[in-house]
């Protein structure tokens, strides 16, 4: 029985390249795979989908949170394919549970899990709900050789934690562990996002 998936990773953990490289192997098999990405992800041109790595590929379909996916449009299809699937809006996932289940097709979404304020994408949590099977991308730390689990947002070399949850073009992010995290931001900024700090822990 074909399954949802959601391959989650922090920043440049390859997850586009993974894709496209998915997307690659299904054709060179003479199989029909559909491309889906967020229509508002227009940082590499609007229905591209684009690795750091040079790969590049034209999305299939743009989907907004008002998208209404056609059954019969999927039919013929061997694998639906999913960029940026943290910017879709849970009733989007919704859908693509159904198509998996209702087409028996392998539905496999790529994303980030988390923001840079640790919190999740709403299109990622509801990922983390119905998804079959979850699976994480792994990239070290930019500051250690530890495993990436946070995205730091860097504004002129420092790390931020307030701001608005999506912008793209402008910022720059960097994947880290929670050591490097908790460095970067500072007890100041955790507290900023509202964690509860243990006993004996002074701001800095």
């Amino acid at each position: 029985m074909a399954k949802l998936y959601f391959r989650h990773g922090a920043m440049d953990s390859a997850k586009t390249m993974n894709l496209l490289a998915v997307a690659h192997n299904y054709r060179k098999q003479g199989k029909r795979v559909v491309l889906l990405k967020p229509q508002l992800d227009d940082r590499f041109g609007r229905g591209r989908i684009a690795s750091r790595s040079g790969l590049e590929a034209d999305a299939d379909m743009l989907v907004s949170a008002d998208t209404v996916f056609e059954l019969d449009r999927f039919r013929d299809v061997d694998c639906v394919l999913v960029d940026e699937a943290q910017f879709l809006a849970p009733a989007i996932i919704d859908q693509l549970r159904m198509m998996s289940l209702l087409l028996d097709m392998p539905v496999i979404c790529y994303g980030l899990r988390t923001d840079f304020r640790t919190e999740s994408f709403p299109g990622a949590r509801r990922l983390m709900e119905l998804a079959d099977s979850i699976e994480e991308v792994k990239v070290t730390c930019q500051f250690c050789g530890r495993k990436a689990v946070f995205n730091l947002r860097m504004v002129d070399g420092r790390a931020v934690v307030e701001g608005e949850q999506i912008v793209l073009g402008d910022a720059q992010y960097a994947p880290v562990c929670g050591r490097h995290y908790i460095d970067r931001v500072g007890i100041a900024g955790l507290r900023r996002l509202g964690m509860t700090m243990p006993a004996g822990i002074e701001e800095g």
